[in-house]
């Protein structure tokens, strides 16, 4: 099992670990910070070896990285970990944006199911089932987000069950969401939010959130 650094530091930029398994261009690592696609957060980038990373992969509780076919490494081999900072930490941000949405979304919004989401460096989004436009909602679910953002409330993450490796985020007094992602300590390192609604088809609504302060 590859042991997830960016859960215990989702801060943490550079990393030296080991190689566990090399099998032609992928390589497995004994601990990494590099965050794979899940849950809709797109993986990092950056380097392993000084190699950029194609492809990041979850394999049940491993992770596979897709390296350049010279990269030359080995099982053993001591190895510097490094992602692009300035990206993981816009899709953290996003992140947390695109989860207060949906929650308060679906508090708002009797028979509304999230039918899919994706985190981006540029923006996020969250599609869902819904016969009805969500275009006059979107001022009121931006602002009581934007609130919860402005009071800059501590955030908190952990393992709901470590062994199946299930976790969770918390906001204090607002809601406790299941969730694997990489989280913020604080909810006012999101900065301010835009919503735009999107037509993608009938009986569908998606949300787009983007970050104002860049």
């Amino acid at each position: 099992m590859t042991g997830k650094q960016f859960w215990i530091n989702p801060y943490q930029t550079e990393l030296s670990t080991r190689i566990s398994r090399v099998d032609g261009e992928r390589v497995w690592l004994e601990a990494t910070i590099f965050y794979a696609f899940s849950g809709g957060q797109e993986s990092d980038s950056g380097s392993i070896g000084g190699h950029p990373v194609c492809l990041a992969e979850k394999q049940g509780q491993d992770i596979a990285y897709t390296l350049e076919p010279d990269h030359g490494l080995h099982a053993g081999a001591e190895v510097a970990v490094k992602i692009d900072w300035p990206r993981r930490y816009r899709l953290m941000r996003l992140h947390f944006a695109a989860e207060l949405v949906l929650e308060l979304i679906c508090r708002q919004t009797a028979g509304v199911a999230k039918i899919g989401a994706h985190i981006a460096a540029d923006k996020a989004r969250i599609d869902f089932a819904l016969d009805q436009q969500i275009t006059a909602l979107l001022p009121v679910i931006a602002a009581e987000a934007q609130r919860l953002i402005d009071a800059d409330l501590p955030i908190a993450s952990a393992f709901s069950d470590e062994a199946a490796e299930r976790r969770y985020w918390e906001l204090p007094g607002f809601a406790r969401v299941p969730c694997g992602g990489t989280h913020l300590k604080r909810s006012g390192e999101v900065g301010n939010i835009a919503l735009k609604r999107r037509n993608i088809g009938k009986g569908k609504e998606r949300v787009e959130i983007y970050l104002l302060d860049e």
